[in-house]
């Protein structure tokens, strides 16, 4: 099959119209699974700017079409300049469809760009990434090393840094984003057929129904504050601090610029403890100035600095608080990360998706009763019982040869 090659177009596609891209993704729609990916700006604003879309059609050609014909690029800075509308909908209608299969590589910044552009996330979704992790390629893999260590694919990435919001891109510009979902393909059946030799197809559905959760990307405002580090924060002070993050949140939306540029992290919390309720107060936080005091938005910041004093005792956030760890852990916990590692090593699946370093902290704390991910499905089967033997004393770790092995008690 062609797909088991992976090849540059010779006469790549560049799509800067709805018509062209209508009749794109009517054919797109035919095929089993479509590779995505985007390249964006976001260095000053708060939504992605779109710049360019890339899409690689899986299958083979049909009758009459070549290679070249089932990649391209959609432009929608094509029309930009000449006040032209591009309309994506085409686009979108192929990202809704249920019976294609959309094929990302870390695939959470594209999704939010998708679920912008069309109040929706796409679906369904396959990401290559947290796929290697299942099949022992390590930790978060970049894109380049997948690539090499699946297919021997030497990618160019010079242009990694290029403003992709300047026409006309150049030649290397739409080689560079082409290769993202060219070489991808192949990479992608190889992982198919690792996951399916595995048995392990249905180990990553969950990560995938967890990269679906619309609430990822759609953030209620009143959350934001979660974000923020406020280390020792009173009830009555994180309660303040949750009214002037949902405003700042409010700012950035309505003037689409980034939260450091609407008012940084340090001045609210220095709001939240002083708790001004006049300009001459808004206007002595390091931060702030008597210029923006006195504007509009120092009245804002007042409102919201108000608003939080005035939310009832017992509808303050509480601070984040770890459960209470029982003394004495610290040596099962750490002969809990050895078997991690020997698990990991055996079953050849990234330490990351098994358990983190406060899973196995409850672990080794409450046993079975451990609130973790690391106790369900596949990865109990992987890890969770194992564990739970060693923590109960049933199960020990011993040198076998130059390797370490479980033997029970």
């Amino acid at each position: 099959m062609s797909e088991n090659i992976g090849r540059l177009p010779e006469n790549p596609t560049v799509i800067t119209d709805s018509t062209t891209l209508q009749t794109f993704c009517t054919r797109a729609a035919q095929a089993p699974y479509v590779i995505i990916d985007t390249e964006f700006m976001r260095e000053t604003t708060y939504w992605p700017i779109l710049c360019l879309v890339q899409i690689a059609i899986g299958g083979d050609p049909l009758d009459g079409e070549s290679e070249d014909d089932l990649s391209a690029i959609v432009d929608p800075m094509a029309g930009v300049s000449s006040g032209r509308e591009f309309d994506l909908t085409a686009l979108y209608d192929l990202m809704a469809d249920e019976s294609v299969l959309k094929v990302f590589h870390a695939a959470r910044q594209d999704l939010e760009i998708f679920f912008k552009g069309m109040g929706r996330l796409p679906h369904p979704v396959f990401d290559t990434q947290v796929a290697a992790m299942v099949c022992g390629f390590g930790d978060s893999v970049g894109f380049e090393n997948l690539l090499t260590r699946l297919t021997g694919a030497k990618v160019d990435k010079g242009a990694r840094f290029t403003d992709w919001s300047i026409r006309p891109l150049n030649r290397r510009q739409i080689d560079y984003a082409l290769a993202d979902v060219v070489f991808l393909k192949p990479a992608y059946l190889k992982l198919c057929k690792l996951l399916e030799d595995g048995g392990r197809s249905d180990w990553i559905d969950g990560e995938m129904q967890t990269l679906l959760d619309e609430r990822i990307y759609d953030v209620d405002p009143m959350l934001v504050f979660k974000r923020i580090k406020a280390r020792n924060a009173k009830p009555r002070t994180l309660a303040v601090l949750r009214e002037l993050a949902a405003w700042r949140e409010g700012q950035c939306k309505k003037r689409n610029l980034t939260r450091n540029r609407i008012l940084r992290d340090e001045a609210l919390l220095e709001i939240a403890h002083h708790t001004p309720r006049d300009v001459a107060g808004v206007a002595r936080i390091r931060g702030m100035g008597r210029r923006m005091a006195e504007g509009s938005a120092g009245q804002e910041i007042i409102q919201a600095v108000k608003r939080g004093l005035d939310v009832a005792a017992k509808d303050c956030p509480q601070p984040n608080s770890k459960p209470v760890l029982p003394r004495g852990i610290g040596p099962t916990a750490d002969l809990l990360k050895v078997l991690l590692k020997i698990k990991c090593e055996e079953f050849n699946v990234a330490q990351k998706l098994i358990a983190s370093s406060d899973d196995i902290d409850q672990i080794a704390a409450f046993g079975e009763k451990a609130e973790v991910r690391a106790l369900n499905n596949w990865r109990y089967d992987v890890f969770g019982r194992d564990a739970l033997l060693i923590r109960d004393g049933k199960c020990g770790i011993a040198m076998k040869g130059k390797s370490l092995a479980l033997f029970e008690l």
